[in-house]
């Protein structure tokens, strides 16, 4: 955690100098060419030859290996100056908008799409199906185009309850378990997901111009089936049935982007239904819910489950905020209608309202208060939703919007399709404008639309309403599990948003942005659906596993992954880190579970009538071998030292892992914590000789130094020459 808070202080010492010498830090594109004598062996050789370019560790955006020679970084113009003049330097390009590539989440997460039309025969999740529970489908959007699927595999049992033209070979089926009988979605949340995690590829995707490229699911290969359980409301009930027609039908993944306050799991109908479907077979992605950023927020936290929390990507939807002052601040909006950049128009803060409540802008609270024609500054949250407020500044005849962030969300915006000229800027941004609203007689702002820019960072970076750790059930598993992209995700939708003047477009596919843990839960659903289709044999488990042990721990430019706070985020905001598709498929060791297990498990925190609700039969838990928490084969180590520790008797660990990498391969511990506890593995390497060979090895930890902090952080590496398989270790004090 020191090296952390030493990194995060150079740069803000770098990014001060920077600015008391007039230079800002931009992102550039840097093309470079090696020595021809110069042979890089792998990508990283190149990555590393890339970093002598710049200045300090943590400028690396980007880096290019196979569609350009170079990278992108933050620089200075006077850096970029010294940086020219180097060996192999060619040409240097400012970071611009580019209309180029929408979701842009599948090219954010390293995945590769495929053409348009093109007929696969294997990959990209073939031959595998995805059961999404939500609000319904819109099947006649063209992401659920049958075009060049083959048909569904030969175990499908489920239906379709459209017309027969509806469903098709990616379509294969649609039901409804809530009063509506139609699948059909009437609110867009389904039509977003599903086509988040399968949707087919689908060009010219665009939402009000912004975004501009070419859309896919994670895995466009992958058949849809959807189960309509929600409508004016999400039951239990008829969850658990969508849940057990699934994995009736045949379905390989379940997506759940749903949730509900966290109680014991003999009491949670999602956690009952979905500990059965994992049990035969079933992998469950389940969302850690948006009550963030509190401690101990999170929900859908089971073990069987994959919790998944949310973060950005490299691309902002940007809307500027230009003060009387010349002070600029960068927001967003998708709405970007063509003003003018010369006009500025008075500028209020709803707060100045005598009405409470009023600077929240919620519906109705701006009666009496002279907005007309002016720029209305309103805070984020109080349960207002953020394009009510924007509705609320219109109809009270205001000419546009500023959204600033409350302290809790920091750094963390969000591009809605507001109905008027608008911006969302963070906490600091907003601290600033009210100063200056306060400093002067007449106050005046503009907002300059400049459209979608990619590269931006940091990124990925925690987002301030994805829920946060330690699980309240089972804090003795490390929850979330993983996190994905969540903020400003582009998806199927069911008509055009925007306000009515926005501007008319050929016709074309509808799109929208969404924010959410339900948007970056598809994603990982589709991620499952690759590695599934890759490996059919391996167990909801072993996918876990996969998932978690080969994701990243740091952003796009090598620094640790940050909060909302632009602060190092714990492993309570990011579980194991960003999932990494490419290697998520190619784990070279695995954590594996059996369903017995789970109920060992479950019998060490309830008792055999409750573990009985749950694995619906009858469990005797005194004739069941019990499993702490802590023991539980689970790919992230979490325990609490007693305040003591006696040095002859340790905290211990034990893990199982499975080799489905190379053959023969030896894997050596390496141990990434802080002096305040020790640790020692044993054995000392693991040598594997045969495919799908297991081997045991223990983790004992004691007190080390003295801390005041209630827990330390860190990660279980094993390392062969060919694979780095990591565990996120959380240790509390007592």
């Amino acid at each position: 955690m020191g090296s952390f808070k030493l990194s995060l202080l150079a740069v803000l010492l770098v990014a001060v100098a920077a600015a008391v010498a007039g230079d800002e830090l931009r992102t550039f594109i840097v093309h470079v060419h090696p020595h021809e004598s110069h042979v890089f062996g792998t990508a990283d050789d190149r990555t590393a030859w890339y970093r002598t370019f710049l200045p300090e560790d943590g400028r690396l955006v980007h880096s290019y290996h196979h569609v350009a020679s170079g990278f992108a970084a933050r620089l200075t113009e006077r850096e970029l100056d010294a940086l020219s003049v180097m060996p192999g330097f060619v040409a240097a390009a400012p970071n611009q908008v580019y209309r180029l590539l929408t979701t842009h989440t599948p090219q954010f997460l390293g995945l590769d799409l495929p053409q348009a039309g093109r007929n696969y025969t294997s990959g990209f999740g073939e031959g595998v199906i995805i059961g999404v529970l939500d609000s319904g489908v819109y099947p006649f959007h063209p992401s659920f185009s049958g075009d060049g699927m083959p048909p569904p595999p030969a175990k499908w049992k489920g239906r379709c309850d459209f017309n027969a033209s509806a469903c098709n070979n990616k379509l294969i089926g649609a039901r409804s378990f809530e009063s509506d009988p139609s699948p059909l979605d009437t609110d867009g949340h389904g039509t977003h997901t599903s086509s988040t995690a399968a949707g087919a590829v689908v060009t010219g995707a665009q939402v009000l111009g912004q975004g501009s490229g070419t859309a896919s699911g994670m895995a466009p290969r992958a058949h849809v089936a959807m189960y309509k359980v929600c409508g004016d409301e999400c039951s239990t009930a008829d969850i658990l049935a969508g849940i057990d027609a699934a994995v009736g039908d045949g379905c390989d993944v379940l997506s759940m982007s749903l949730g509900a306050p966290t109680m014991p799991f003999y009491r949670d109908g999602i956690a009952i239904g979905t500990f059965g479907a994992v049990e035969k077979g079933v992998f469950v992605s389940m969302a850690a819910g948006n009550d963030g950023p509190g401690d101990s927020t999170l929900s859908n936290d089971a073990p069987w489950m994959l919790t998944v929390a949310a973060s950005t990507m490299d691309r902002l939807i940007v809307a500027q905020v230009r003060l009387g002052n010349g002070a600029t601040f960068d927001g967003e909006s998708v709405y970007q209608p063509n003003i003018s950049t010369t006009v500025t128009y008075p500028l209020v803060y709803a707060g100045a309202s005598a009405t409470p409540d009023a600077n929240f802008c919620g519906d109705g609270s701006l009666d009496g208060f002279d907005v007309r024609g002016k720029i209305v500054l309103c805070d984020r949250g109080n349960g207002v939703p953020r394009l009510n407020k924007s509705a609320e500044v219109k109809r009270a005849g205001g000419f546009g919007m500023i959204m600033a962030n409350q302290f809790a969300d920091g750094y963390s915006t969000i591009a809605d399709a507001h109905v008027l000229p608008a911006s969302h800027v963070s906490y600091d941004a907003g601290v600033s404008i009210k100063e200056y609203i306060n400093s002067t007689a007449n106050p005046v702002a503009q907002i300059i639309f400049k459209g979608t820019v990619l590269g931006t960072s940091p990124a990925p970076a925690i987002t301030s309403f994805s829920s946060r750790g330690p699980s309240v059930q089972n804090p003795g598993i490390l929850k979330p599990d993983i996190t994905g992209p969540g903020v400003s995700v582009l998806a199927a939708w069911l008509f055009q948003v925007g306000p009515p003047s926005a501007p008319v477009f050929p016709p074309r596919p509808t799109f929208n942005f969404e924010s959410g843990t339900s948007m970056s839960t598809p994603h990982l659903s589709g991620i499952a659906a690759l590695i599934k289709s890759k490996h059919p044999d391996w167990s909801p488990a072993a996918i876990k596993s996969a998932i978690m042990t080969t994701a990243d721990p740091t952003d796009k430019s090598g620094k640790p992954i940050v909060n909302e706070q632009h602060e190092p985020a714990n492993l309570f905001a990011t579980g194991a880190g960003q999932v990494n598709p490419d290697r998520a498929i190619d784990p070279g060791l695995v954590y594996d579970i059996a369903p017995a297990d789970y109920v060992g498990f479950l019998c060490g925190l309830y008792t055999s009538q409750e573990v009985s609700v749950i694995a619906r039969r009858a469990v005797d838990c005194s004739r069941t071998t019990v499993i702490p928490e802590r023991m539980l084969n689970y790919p992230s180590i979490s325990l609490t030292l007693p305040a003591t520790t006696n040095p002859t008797a340790p905290v211990v660990v034990s893990r199982a892992v499975k080799n489905v990498g190379e053959a023969e391969a030896v894997y050596y511990p390496r141990v990434n914590l802080p002096g305040t506890v020790q640790v020692k593995v044993a054995p000392s390497s693991l040598r594997f000789t045969a495919a799908n060979q297991v081997q045991n090895f223990t983790v004992s930890v004691w007190r080390g130094q003295s801390t005041d902090a209630k827990f330390v952080q860190g990660s279980l590496q094993w390392v062969s020459d060919r694979h780095t398989v990591r565990s996120p270790v959380s240790i509390s004090f007592a």
